[in-house]
């Protein structure tokens, strides 16, 4: 009798028992261009998850790689343990990797190496710190089966195609804009909290206006009566004097 584990019979650990994130800074910006991300693409066949093993060779569970961030384009975005390629079709389009002291020879070395082989067709690395990758932001795509750096335009955006945005820093903290229109992307709670800015000014100008036209009624009723009260006060002239 074999002892070989059938292959469906395989576990595929959900945990590689390492935090999210090396310092607050890193899980905060790991989280945020998840939401950001996620809320482009909501009501769309697009995946997109944070911290999840990725498995790559089926029936080795020793074969996997933990993006910080990755979208997967025309996927199921239903939630899952893990994301196993052999089973979903296909490898993520795109990854982000929020870097720090512990993770930079990875992010620059083990995990770029791995994503050209899986087909990542491109890849960012983002330092929130500033303290390990000089620029603090990079980004690589996919020629054949190794990465070129992607050249910033002369605004200093570097462009990702797959996704059709632009990304850059703003005081060092990464900024991402839709790059037909131009618009930031948002997270959901921004989203929100920019309309409710925006429903705010709405009704402080509707008021401001209301007040305004009150105010010109009055001034206007204030020269009417005026106006009259001068009328009253002129003599009449009778006709034949």
């Amino acid at each position: 009798m074999s002892v070989i584990p059938a292959i469906d019979e395989i576990e595929y650990p959900e945990s590689d028992g390492k935090p999210l994130g090396e310092s607050d800074v890193h899980r905060d910006w790991m989280i945020r261009i998840l939401k950001m991300l996620k809320y482009r693409y909501r009501g769309q066949r697009v995946y997109v998850s944070c911290d999840l093993l990725v498995y790559y060779q089926e029936g080795d569970p020793t074969k996997f790689v933990v993006p910080d961030d990755f979208v997967v384009k025309d996927c199921d975005p239903g939630r899952r343990r893990t994301f196993k390629i052999w089973k979903e079709g296909k490898s993520p389009d795109v990854v982000f990797e929020v870097t720090s002291r512990g993770s930079r020879r990875k992010d620059q070395v083990t995990k770029p190496h791995i994503y050209a082989r899986l087909g990542v067709k491109e890849y960012f690395i983002y330092d929130p710190l500033a303290e390990y990758l000089d620029p603090p932001l990079q980004g690589f795509r996919l020629r054949g089966n190794r990465y070129a750096p992607i050249k910033p335009d002369r605004r200093g955006m570097l462009k990702c195609l797959e996704l059709a945005v632009t990304l850059s820093l703003d005081d060092g903290d990464l900024i991402m804009h839709d790059a037909q229109t131009g618009e930031p992307l948002h997270t959901e709670a921004d989203a929100e909290r920019i309309a409710r800015e925006a429903a705010e000014e709405a009704r402080d100008a509707a008021e401001q206006a209301r007040q305004a036209a009150v105010a010109n009624t009055a001034q206007l009723q204030a020269e009417i009566d005026r106006l009259r009260a001068e009328l009253k006060r002129k003599p009449r002239i009778r006709p034949g004097n």
